[in-house]
Parts: structure tokens; sequence; C-alpha cells
């Protein structure tokens, strides 16, 4: 490797990592951590195609941290010999502040900590990530690379709320969007398998996971996503409800007397295909439906038509696309979820190939489709290691 970054991704329960050329975005190991601070924790490795597995108990994030340590050392090259040039660290919520990736001291920790409350779910726990890596790796750089920076560029007219200039002014509110680093990646690689620079292309982006966002690409630029001040707007998702009337809180506090917290969980963890078709994976959701099952049926039209929504909107938004790219678990995998998602839009110049979406792609349009329609791995562990040599070069 010509540039190894150790890129991790710290849940509040889970650890991921990966050890990526930073140059070539390719990746030689990778591994996860799993039920960080229960009983029993599991850890998965993997190194040039062998896959390793244990369990013992990890009572915190420093000792999961410890523990992918010692399985760099058992398995595959040590990381005090990897050469490493840095640990880059996903940190979902940049605020207006983060921009772009940053080198982590202990004003950029403070600041990363002070935006937890945009993103209380997720910043906290990249935050113990970070804290635990800088004492474990002292004499190396720490870079933060935010899920929100490549959505900056969205225009007023797409991150503005129309709510008091207070809120928006003293509180933060407004659009900020995810899976950026996803959204970069993908909508580059559509880019180039056009041929094109991604300057010269615009790109609609359905990154379709247990979260799930879609972003209009102008040129290289966001100028639009779905999720909005925090990940619950937009898309129907894994457990999330993406978008209702804002009134529907209030309407069940006052007449359930629902507490705000309450409510909060219910919208952002029982919510989406978990209520509507009582289970969240997609696979499962899609043979129940086959079978008959009416709320699955129903959950995926609802999961498929606001996807639909969304990317018509886009294509005028963008006044034309030249591609609408899909990644991401259910979006890289999903055959019936892509076709759902582009039903009713030839008269947007949408053509898709059946048998070319049945086989996943890579295109899945017809060869006259005034829009092509592709699958593309998405690679975000790739994309931060990318962003981290790029900032330590410059």
């Amino acid at each position: 490797m010509s540039a190894p970054v150790l890129v991790i991704n710290s849940g509040s329960s889970s650890i991921k990592y990966q050890l990526v050329d930073g140059e070539t975005q390719e990746a030689s190991t990778s591994g996860l951590i799993e039920r960080v601070g229960q009983s029993e924790s599991t850890l998965t490795h993997r190194h040039e195609g062998e896959r390793t597995e244990r369990t013992e108990h990890l009572a915190d994030h420093a000792a999961g941290l410890e523990a992918m340590v010692a399985a760099f050392e058992e398995h595959g090259t040590p990381l005090a010999e990897a050469g490493l040039i840095a640990v880059a660290h996903r940190v979902v919520h940049g605020g207006e502040r983060f921009v772009q990736p940053v080198v982590i001291d202990d004003e950029v920790e403070q600041a990363i900590e002070g935006l937890s409350s945009l993103a209380p779910l997720h910043n906290p726990a990249n935050l113990e990530g970070i804290r635990v890596a800088r004492k474990l790796f002292p004499r190396l750089p720490q870079v933060a690379v935010f899920d929100t920076a490549f959505h900056a560029t969205v225009p007023e007219r797409a991150h503005l709320y129309a709510v008091p200039n207070a809120w928006r002014e003293e509180h933060g509110v407004r659009r900020y969007g995810f899976h950026g680093t996803s959204h970069a990646y993908v909508s580059r690689k559509a880019a180039e398998m056009l041929g094109r620079h991604p300057k010269e292309v615009n790109v609609i982006v359905a990154h379709l996971g247990n979260g799930a966002s879609v972003t209009a690409v102008e040129r290289g630029r966001s100028i639009d996503t779905s999720m909005g001040l925090t990940p619950l707007e937009g898309l129907v998702m894994g457990t999330r409800s993406g978008d209702l009337d804002p009134a529907i809180v209030f309407h069940l506090h006052r007449r359930i007397g629902a507490s705000f917290a309450d409510l909060d969980a219910a919208l952002n963890k029982e919510s989406g295909m978990l209520a509507l078709a009582g289970q969240i994976d997609m696979r499962a959701i899609e043979a129940a439906a086959r079978e008959g099952d009416r709320a699955a049926q129903v959950a995926l039209e609802i999961y498929c038509y606001r996807i639909r929504k969304y990317i018509g909107s886009y294509i005028a938004a963008l006044g034309g696309a030249d591609a609408i790219a899909f990644t991401a678990g259910i979006g890289e995998n999903s055959a019936e979820v892509r076709a759902g998602a582009l039903g009713s839009l030839v008269a947007l110049g949408v053509r898709l190939d059946e048998a070319a979406n049945a086989a996943g792609g890579p295109i899945i349009s017809t060869p006259g489709s005034p829009i092509t329609v592709m699958v593309i791995p998405t690679n975000e562990e790739g994309e931060i290691a990318s962003q981290t040599t790029a900032l330590l070069r410059n």
C-alpha cells in the first residue's frame, strides 16, 4: 500500500474498520466488532479473503479497538508495521462548520461534541471512537470525514426551511443531508462509467440501505438531498419514518401524552419498514410479498413510491439527468426495488432493461434510454481514505 489509512466507523455498540490504500481506495483488511459493552461481543476480521471470528467480552470502545489491534497482529500485518499515514474517522454530522475533512485536535473534538444535539444517535458514538483512537495511536494524524460535507454545496432554495429566523440562526435548523461520502463516490463512478468528467454530467444517486437517501448531483456538486436536519427526513427506511406531517408529533403528544423522547425513539427506531411490514430485512419482505402477505406488499409499494417521487422531482430540479445510480445494500441487491422505483418514469426518460436489472447490472437501462441507469457498489471507506490522503498531502 502506498498510502495506508485505518478507517474507523464507531457506532454506539459496534465498530467497523478497514485498512485502505488512500490512493487506490482498495482495502486489504476489514472487520466488524458487534455488541460492544455487552456480555458477549463478536469480532469478525477479514484479511485477504480469510475470515476469522471470535467471541469475548469487550467492555467498551477502548477494549474493542485494542481487540482490533490484536486481530491485525494475529492475522495479517500488525498495524505498527503497516506504515499508516493516518487514522480516519467517519463522523455523521459536521453542521455548518465542517464542510471538508479536518485533522482532529482538542478544539475539533470539542466542536464535534457540540454538534451532538444535531445527531444524538451518531456523533457521541463517533466521538468515542475518536477519543480512544487518539490515545491508542498518539503519533498518527487523526482525520474526521463528515457525512454532511458533500452537501455543503446545496443552495439556499433547497437547504432553508420556512421557519422562524431564530431557529435557523441560533439553533442551526436547516437541511444538512447525509451519506455524503457514498453520494460523492458513486456520482463520480457514474460519470466514469459514462466516459465523462463529473463536471459534465448530472447524476441522481439512490443510496438504499437500512438508512436511505437520494441526492441530486449537478456537475459534481450536491444540489439537493432527501435527508434533512437529521437522517430522519426523506425516504421510508428500515426503522425510520421518513417524510411526515410534523404536526403528528404534537397530535400524539396531546392525544396520548407521549413524551417527545418517546416520539423521537418511535420515529427513528420503531417506524419505517419495521412498522409497515413487521421486519426490516428487504429480502424477507420481498419473499413475504410474493407469498401474498398484504402488509409486505403495501410496505414495498410505499417504499418504492417514495423513491420514485424523489427521483422524479430531482430530474426536474436538475433540468434533466444523465444517469441514475443505485447503491448500498438494497440498491445494489434488490432488482425488485429498483424496478418498483423506476416503474412509471418512462415519460421522464427512464427505460429499464428487465433482464439486465435481474442480472444486477452494472447498466440496467436499455441502450436507447435517454437516462442511463446503473448499479454501483458504494465504497464509503475508500472515499474516506482518499479524502484523508488528499488532505494530508495538500
